[in-house]
């Protein structure tokens, strides 16, 4: 009987070894290494981007905006627009200028903010940059908080596919430009500090 359970405690352990060992080949089949900085100087990579976001006024602008409120700030706003959803597809472009005719943007964002704070203007995010061009192909995800009576804050960049498969670091926003209630642009500088090449 010791015999026995000394052989299956030998063959579990070489199913296991067999296991990770395959695991190990899949994680690494397409070929890519994966890239972590050292220091919070030297990210793996860098890039900087444009967000233009035009918002639908409920008028004559339906052709140019790129979000819309899906909800309406609640009574405790006090002009801050607590509780106000609002989704988008906005242009993202390598200059702080909108696409103009059949110029494609480098990206798209995807997602949805809303503002959370009753005293001041403040923001969650959540989205992803979608590019499709011959430069780059795949998402950046990111997510957090955009409080923005700062000059500068950092939101979090919480994965990605394609060029930026499993990417992760960290998104700095600056108001770049605000025209009214209508339109604004972040220049948001990218800084991946694990990335898979």
């Amino acid at each position: 009987m010791q015999g026995l359970a000394a052989s299956s405690k030998l063959s579990l352990t070489g199913v296991v070894v067999v296991v990770v060992f395959l695991l190990g080949l899949a994680g690494a089949a397409d070929g890519r290494r994966r890239l972590v900085s050292s220091s919070p100087d030297e990210p793996c990579k860098k890039m900087t981007l444009y967000y233009h976001d035009i918002l639908y006024d409920g008028g004559n602008n339906t052709a140019n905006a790129t979000l819309a409120a899906a909800t309406n700030p609640t009574a405790l706003s006090n002009r801050t627009y607590l509780g106000m959803l609002v989704v988008f597809d906005d242009p993202v472009t390598e200059r702080n200028v909108l696409p103009v005719g059949k110029e494609v943007p480098a990206a798209r964002a995807l997602g949805f903010y809303f503002y959370d704070k009753k005293e001041s203007f403040n923001a969650w995010f959540a989205f992803s940059f979608v590019f499709n061009s011959t430069a780059h192909k795949g998402t950046i995800n990111l997510m957090g908080a955009d409080l923005m009576s700062e000059k500068t804050r950092d939101i979090s960049i919480v994965g990605g596919t394609g060029d930026f498969f499993m990417a992760r670091g960290i998104a700095t926003l600056r108001t770049d430009a605000l025209e009214g209630l209508y339109y604004f642009r972040l220049q948001i500088d990218i800084k991946l500090y694990e990335c898979y090449v």
